[in-house]
């Protein structure tokens, strides 16, 4: 009996050691799946990654999506998704059309597309994500690496300057190109979080600058002064200006408003001051280039250093204040952008202490005026608070729609002839749909070529054309006698074809998402120019198939309207491109300036 008691000790402690060890592999086990699991989907940094379930396109650039997380509190949360891309760190290139000069061996820039006849372009989307978009790594994503794109619209919504973008268009999240790792990640990967990049419509872009506007929180002067008062009473004159039906020398229909405009401009003329700074040595202060691509900023620097009507002497006296730099005369200097912020920033410094203007308003009434792809790059920080003429205005890119505008690149090939109309032939007279032709800059121009290069006999779309007199000959000939042309963005989202559309009378596509055009403040580019979408490059022809023959024709109209405003005079005449730069720094800080 005795025995038999022992034994069943025995046995019961072996059980409870089975079951202790059996618990103890269970629970090891368990914690290696749970552990691969909760590891797959960690970021770099250890965060939890946010799947989307929902999202929601304001009328805004930003966009609001719901996400439910994969943490253990599993709670919901708003992420807000902001136009926003990282700058190459290599060197970027102009965008140069079928005539420009070549810039030497320095387009050998990374994530770029090499300009050979062997390269060939896969998925059109994949391509606009893989080199604008910058697709962001799943090993290091977070709640704002998700890419998302809306549903695919008509050939109505993809014109945008047509048929304006709907605001209750439903998005839908698109599955990503790219699948989640589920392994640690590779040495090397950076853990800096990408942005999403998320294009902004020219509907949205007007409503950004109807929001800069009518803001309160402008930034106010440290201390009011005469000229405060005297801009702010032009302001109030400007928004009760009367209406008219007919202003000598303008076309109403291509105006936002061609009233208020028109006031705006003759207190321009009557009242604005300007204070040059005569700091700085050249080549970099005081001396630009007046030919080539970057020629806007030398042109408008020289009638503004030469001007009488608006210069004063007296920097008390001024509105507003000019900082007289060349950012192409800058990269030929000193060529490393971090050597070029920080010589602008030694400039400011020598102004702000030589002069109290720039200390009483941060900057906010002073401007430059600068064409240089790098431009928008280095005066964001030393020059943050100035109004900036810029080429390359890309809003995901740290340009601001109504405090910055937008510099028109004009391709000067003679200075004795900055530009000029060209005879462009009326709209029964051209025969072609649509034209292209330039250098194989950037991700999206390959695209084209790979979608309708010699696909239609309509759509003339070429690469490269020859440099020689009858290469050029054959290029105008082209814009001459096409119903639209092609302005397809190079590395940047700037290009000088669309004022070369302009001056031949070709109605400009201008496909380049982000990109704020030119004069954005006054002038309504839906009524002379089409916006078209990068992703919809494969559906172009049906797009502009699309529109009505009295569409075209009010186009082609505002077109020959608008030449007027893009040129260059060696002595600048009522509404010209000089007085067009000068009105819209003009207007923008009678937008920004409140009382004290």
């Amino acid at each position: 009996m005795g025995i038999s008691v022992v034994a069943m000790k025995l046995r019961h402690v072996a059980i409870r050691r089975l079951s202790v060890v059996g618990m103890f592999v269970a629970v090891i086990v368990v914690f290696q799946c749970c552990w691969t699991t909760y590891y797959s989907v960690l970021d770099a940094g250890g965060s939890s990654v946010a799947l989307p379930i929902e999202v929601s396109i304001s009328g805004t650039s930003e966009k609001k999506g719901v996400f439910r997380s994969t943490s253990a509190t599993n709670v919901m949360l708003n992420a807000t998704f902001v136009s926003h891309s990282k700058e190459y760190d290599s060197e970027k290139e102009a965008d140069l059309d079928h005539e420009l000069e070549s810039d030497g061996g320095r387009n050998s820039r990374e994530g770029h597309i090499p300009n050979n006849k062997g390269f060939k372009v896969g998925n059109h989307k994949d391509a606009i994500y893989s080199f604008t978009q910058k697709r962001p790594k799943y090993a290091v994503l977070s709640a704002s690496d998700m890419l998302l794109a809306v549903k695919k619209p008509s050939n109505e919504s993809r014109i945008q300057s047509v048929e304006m973008e709907s605001q209750n268009e439903k998005p839908q999240v698109l599955k990503s190109p790219l699948s989640m790792s589920k392994s640690k990640p590779k040495m090397g990967t950076s853990s800096t979080r990408s942005k999403l990049v998320w294009p902004t419509s020219i509907t949205q872009m007007n409503s950004l600058m109807l929001q800069s506007f009518n803001s309160s929180a402008s930034m106010r002067p440290r201390w009011s002064s005469r000229r405060d008062r005297e801009l702010l009473s032009a302001k109030l004159e400007i928004e009760n200006a009367h209406a008219i039906s007919n202003s000598s020398g303008l076309y109403a229909p291509i105006f936002r408003d061609v009233s208020k405009f028109s006031r705006s401009y003759e207190l321009m003329e009557r009242k604005l001051k300007v204070f040059i700074y005569r700091e700085g040595a050249k080549p970099i202060f005081h001396q630009p280039k007046m030919r080539g691509i970057y020629a806007s900023e030398g042109w408008f620097m020289k009638l503004m250093e030469g001007n009488k009507r608006f210069i004063v002497k007296d920097p008390r006296k001024a509105h507003l204040f000019y900082l007289p730099f060349s950012s192409q005369m800058l990269r030929v200097t000193l060529s490393n952008p971090k050597q070029m912020e920080q010589h602008l920033e030694k400039y400011v410094e020598l102004i702000a202490g030589r002069y109290r203007f720039w200390n009483r308003t941060d900057g906010a009434d002073h401007f430059l005026v600068a064409c240089h792809d790098w431009a928008s790059r280095i005066t964001r920080q030393p020059m943050k608070g100035c109004i900036r003429s810029l080429c390359n205005s890309n809003v995901a890119k740290g340009f601001q729609i109504g405090k910055d505008t937008t510099l028109p690149v004009t391709y000067i090939h003679s200075v004795m002839d900055p530009l000029k109309e060209c005879a462009g032939k009326p709209p029964s007279e051209r025969s072609a749909l649509a034209f292209f032709a330039g250098s194989m800059h950037g991700y999206l121009r390959p695209i084209l070529l790979k979608h309708w290069a010699n696909k239609e006999p309509d759509m003339k779309i070429f690469g490269p054309m020859p440099r020689d007199l009858e290469g050029k000959k054959m290029y105008m000939e082209y814009m001459n006698s096409s119903k639209y042309c092609i302005c397809a963005r190079g590395y940047e989202v700037h290009t000088p074809r669309i004022i070369e559309a302009i001056f031949s009378g070709c109605v400009p596509v201008i496909i380049s998402d982000n990109y704020v055009p030119p004069l954005f403040e006054v002038l309504k580019w839906e009524a002379f120019s089409l916006f078209v979408r990068e992703r919809d490059v494969p559906s172009l022809r049906d797009i502009l198939l699309s529109i009505p023959e009295e569409k075209y024709l009010a186009l082609h109209l505002g077109v020959k309207k608008v030449q007027q405003h893009f040129l260059w005079h060696k002595v600048p005449v009522k509404y010209d491109l000089f007085h067009m730069i000068l009105h819209a720094i003009w207007k923008n800080r009678l937008s920004q300036i409140r009382p004290r």
